[in-house]
């Protein structure tokens, strides 16, 4: 579920204490962040990103760039409780804040989308073909002491292909790109956990007789790639086959499941300072989505998932198999889609909702984590000018025994997290094209384990790493989208 900046361990001589070190510091990563941060609030989907458009024959392009000026409390995701600390004394590393300049170029490229599919006021059948690409870029520039070294570049690019999409048999083939930059607190970027992500693969849509019943089969192949030696070990390569169907018995109202299997596979496990297991998880869900009045809707599903293992034989292969599930209400509260002709709902939709959901997580420290999690969503429209779109969550992560390949379990026991947090992105357009906008965004985990960490050199005292942060992001940024 999940990509995440990284926390880390200070990283002191060679050898073994070293290796412990950096293994450290990508397992961490993964526990503290709730959610990606290189997406800004208008990329994170495509109704708030592009603008009008440029028409050109049969395609239409979408340009766009924005620039912010702001505020991180805790780039670095050092511990609320000063960082790595040396039992009985030592040095601190307590978190660092500084003035963050992000510039964000977009594009985006697509066959003619269902606004434009009219002939004089009549609609056009969608083609056989259709196509749609973007890319973005997100600049980073930051004013601080510590952060002279720590300008960067996020990326983000995706492509996907249809063929006679709509009709009784229909493919697809997609790609995409992710530049994931993971600093870590000693402010080495060197020693950085940047990571690329490659996604591609290709899925079958059948949609037999009238339509209300369709079912899809889907494959793609992510690889997870470290750019740093100390990461190159816990880079995965994942096959994913999954099966979707759906049956629509009212014309909003449908029945759905599917499974999914996942092939994970560390080529270079044997380098790494956790023991890695190769697994092939498992998940099935089935469920309800759609409304129950004009202007209410719900999603509820349950299933269930496993994390199989390959060597079941391992203390480390502590196996995740339990129900999962999902509820969620949302109420509508402008015009309800049932209003409109079915297939012409308009995306302009302002709603509220709120849903509860319990699944796991693969991880590089213990192998897996089991969520649940509780949150809430505001996406507010007005005139087609204001937008308002604010989250919050809150949820209890649970995590195994973590067990190193150097030593004993780091810790031996089943341990407990708990993450809280909220983000707001309003923005107001001027015009069509051009917008004014603000960003904030709070996250903090609560923890009382510390784990176990490399001692810097002079000093006797064990070392450990406090699992607890706090970080607020403030922005203010105009943009330009057509």
């Amino acid at each position: 579920m999940t990509t995440s900046l990284a926390k880390s361990v200070a990283v002191q001589g060679v050898g073994r204490s070293a290796r412990r070190c950096l293994g450290l510091a990508v397992a961490l990563g993964l526990l503290g962040i709730a959610r990606p941060a290189e997406a800004q609030g208008w990329l994170a989907d495509r109704k708030f990103t592009q603008g009008p458009g440029i028409r050109t024959g049969d395609f239409e392009l979408h340009p766009g760039i924005g620039g912010e000026v702001g505020y991180d409390s805790n780039w670095f995701l050092r511990s609320s409780t000063e960082g790595p600390n040396i039992v009985n004394g030592g040095p601190n590393l307590p978190p660092q804040s500084a003035v963050v300049f992000r510039v964000t170029p977009s594009f985006s490229f697509s066959t003619l989308t269902n606004e434009r599919l009219t002939d004089g006021g009549q609609r056009v059948e969608p083609r056989l073909i259709t196509f749609r690409a973007g890319a973005s870029a997100t600049a980073r520039f930051f004013i601080g002491d510590g952060f002279s070294n720590q300008h960067n570049v996020g990326l983000n690019a995706d492509a996907r292909l249809d063929i006679a999409a709509g009709r009784p048999l229909a493919f697809g083939v997609f790609g995409g790109f992710n530049r994931i930059v993971q600093p870590q607190v000693l402010a080495d970027p060197n020693l950085a956990f940047t990571r690329n992500d490659i996604r591609v693969g290709g899925e079958v849509t059948a949609t037999p007789g009238g339509g209300t019943f369709d079912v899809r089969a889907l494959y793609q192949l992510n690889a997870s790639l470290y750019e740093t030696s100390n990461g190159a070990p816990f880079s995965s390569i994942t096959h994913e086959v999954i099966v979707r169907d759906r049956w629509k018995f009212r014309p909003r109202t449908a029945l759905f499941s599917d499974v999914s299997l996942r092939f994970i596979n560390y080529p270079e496990a044997q380098r790494a300072t956790f023991l890695l297991s190769d697994s092939t998880p498992l998940r099935t869900r089935i469920g309800i989505s759609g409304l129950v009045t004009q202007r209410f809707g719900v999603l509820a599903a349950v299933g269930y998932g496993a994390t199989f293992f390959k060597d079941p034989t391992l203390p480390s292969s502590v196996q995740f198999d339990s129900i999962t599930g999902q509820a969620e209400g949302t109420f509508y509260l402008g015009q309800g889609p049932a209003t409109d002709s079915p297939g012409e709902a308009t995306l302009l939709l302002s709603s509220v909702s709120l849903g509860f959901a319990r699944d796991f997580q693969t991880s590089l420290l213990g192998n897996f984590y089991n969520y649940n999690r509780l949150y809430a969503r505001l996406e507010y429209w007005f005139g087609g000018r204001v937008l308002v779109n604010l989250t919050g969550y809150g949820e209890q992560l649970n995590y195994p025994p973590a067990f190193s390949t150097l030593t004993t379990a780091l810790v031996p026991n089943e341990f407990t997290n708990y993450r809280v947090g909220g983000a707001l992105f309003a923005e107001y357009r001027f015009t069509q094209a051009f917008a004014i906008n603000t960003t904030l965004d709070y996250s903090q985990q609560i923890s009382d384990t510390q784990l176990p960490a490399s001692t810097p050199a002079g000093f006797t005292q064990t070392g450990v790493f406090d699992l607890n942060y706090r970080r607020f992001q403030a922005f203010l940024g105009v943009r330009y989208f057509y």
